[in-house]
């Protein structure tokens, strides 16, 4: 089988691309990636000699690469998406280019040649819920409330209107917080992990009481490889951790790990439209496909921890770019 990743060199493209080369032996990947700032190719640095991977550079919007790569897959998984809610807030026309046309783009060539697509969402397009809400499910009504989560929702809808409309064969999966190993250190975890090797102040929004369910990326890896091989064509899976926890208890968790003390952190204004909480019923996958989450918060986030230790250079290299600059403008050093 040929899988085309579409963000393949992203934080969980890169880490479902490592989970498909070591799990089947026999598929190949075409990796395509716009190497935006997240994209990194020395995620994917020990694949670069492999025969069954291919990177081509490029964009979802290219229509004509886009042509050329899907007409020569077997499935389309698509994780390509401007990602971070703080960057849509500065800049949303980024995310209105990559996450809906660019997924139109790859639509209409899927379409062209009925490819199997399976579309990679977010819980953000549900919008936020009460402390005594009940988690997110697949019929939950589509709620968003930033740039990023907004444009993320206008390509789930377009892909399943494709499947209403043309009978494309696809799938859609919603999921929580990823953390774990590759993770661009602009998010909380890999950003309160690189802060304290610095010996830098770890920056909490508002509170911190921010309540987020926490996925560790291996385990989502695993349930879209169950999706594109056993999901149900034209459904939605929601995936998550079963682990829900609030930023400042991250925070102060890996604070603990590392042995330090509560001072390295520092509270600064919350984010324009913060949503309190988010949190993944993912009874369907579980009761349809077999599936749930096997790694523990604490057991990933050691295991987390443990990566950025043992890959300092990869995160330096990464963190002394585009990132600076970013890190600059949002907290003002």
């Amino acid at each position: 089988m040929k899988i085309l990743v579409t963000g393949g060199a992203g934080f969980i493209g890169s880490n479902f691309i490592h989970h498909i080369l070591r799990t089947y032996t026999e598929y190949g990947v075409v990796n395509l990636d716009a190497l935006t700032y997240a994209g990194n190719l020395e995620n994917l640095k020990e694949w670069e000699a492999d025969e069954r991977y291919r990177f081509v550079k490029g964009s979802v919007t290219d229509g004509k690469l886009v042509n050329s790569l899907v007409a020569e897959a077997d499935i389309v998984v698509h994780f390509a998406a401007e990602s971070h809610v703080d960057r849509s807030i500065m800049s949303p026309q980024a995310f209105i280019d990559t996450n809906i046309f660019g997924t139109y783009t790859l639509l209409e060539t899927a379409r062209k040649y009925n490819k199997r697509l399976h579309h990679v969402s977010t819980d953000e397009v549900f919008g936020a819920l009460k402390l005594d809400d009940k988690p997110f499910n697949e019929n939950t009504p589509y709620d968003p409330r930033s740039p990023y989560s907004a444009s993320k929702a206008g390509s789930d809808h377009l892909v399943r209107a494709y499947f209403h409309t043309y009978g494309l064969p696809m799938t859609i999966s919603n999921c929580s917080n990823n953390y774990g190993p590759y993770h661009f250190p602009e998010k909380l975890i890999p950003l309160a992990i690189t802060n304290i090797l610095e010996d830098k102040k770890i920056p909490v929004y508002g509170d911190g009481k921010q309540v987020r369910d926490w996925l560790y990326v291996e385990d989502h890896c695993k349930a879209i490889d169950l999706i594109i091989h056993s999901g149900k064509i034209g459904e939605t899976y929601c995936i998550g951790g079963n682990a829900e926890q609030e930023n400042i208890w991250i925070v102060k968790k890996l604070l603990e790990i590392f042995g330090r003390d509560e001072s390295m952190i520092e509270y600064v204004k919350d984010r324009a439209g913060h949503d309190r909480r988010y949190a993944i019923d993912f009874s369907k996958i579980g009761s349809e496909l077999g599936w749930r989450p096997t790694v523990t918060l604490e057991e990933g986030l050691r295991k987390t921890v443990n990566w950025f230790q043992e890959n300092m250079d990869w995160w330096k290299h990464v963190k002394s770019g585009d990132y600076t600059e970013y890190y600059k403008k949002q907290y003002g050093k």
